[in-house]
């Protein structure tokens, strides 16, 4: 379990209420995956907040889907948190969430695509969104010189930093992740693409 108040707690346990209720209506997470869902979806999101340069950093989830990790870091940090999420059913549920759970000063929803989002963030996070290369691509433009990219990856981590070190150079760096010995965290700043300065 994870260590936080008894409001943050609560928090938390209202949103898994909310995922589990959603997900009958759309498919949010796995239906196998629903009896691991603190540690398969919420400590794998959790962890992620470590990474933070600050308390009150600013977040970007691409991809956020069901609100993983985007809503878990919402929900442990101080910072403004965006969610980027394309499809219109799956935005709907965050912005009901967010509300739901009192965050809506601190969170935006965003229903589009990394792409057609502005701004810069501290830190950059997505979930089983595309390879690394292609991350980074379409991301770069909301980043600064200072931003962190925190991405839980699988498997086929090194194997990804590998090809996206190809056309991409910064500070790249695998971590444990503290919920499968089989998955990494892929932790990089400073990030371009390589022959620009």
């Amino acid at each position: 379990m994870i260590d936080v108040s008894r409001e943050t707690r609560a928090r938390l346990e209202r949103y898994v209420a909310l995922l589990i209720e959603e997900n009958q209506r759309q498919n949010l997470i796995g239906r196998s995956t629903i009896d691991e869902i603190w540690q398969r979806h919420i400590a794998d999101s959790a962890q992620l907040a470590r990474f933070a340069p600050r308390p009150d950093s600013s977040w970007l989830d691409i991809g956020s889907g069901a609100g993983l990790p985007g809503m878990v870091i919402a929900i442990l940090t101080e910072g403004p948190v965006t969610l980027a999420e394309p499809r219109k059913l799956r935005a709907d549920f965050l912005d009901r969430v967010t509300r739901d759970l009192g965050l809506d000063q601190r969170v935006t929803i965003r229903a589009a695509k990394a792409e057609r989002i502005t701004g810069n963030f501290d830190v950059i996070t997505a979930r089983a969104v595309g390879s690394l290369g292609n991350l980074l691509a379409i991301s770069q433009h909301l980043s600064t010189d200072k931003t962190i990219w925190v991405l839980p990856k699988g498997k086929s981590a090194q194997s990804e930093l590998d090809d996206a070190r190809q056309a991409w150079q910064g500070e790249f760096r695998l971590e444990p992740s503290a919920t499968s010995g089989e998955a990494a965290i892929l932790v990089a700043a400073g990030i371009r693409r390589k022959g620009r300065k």
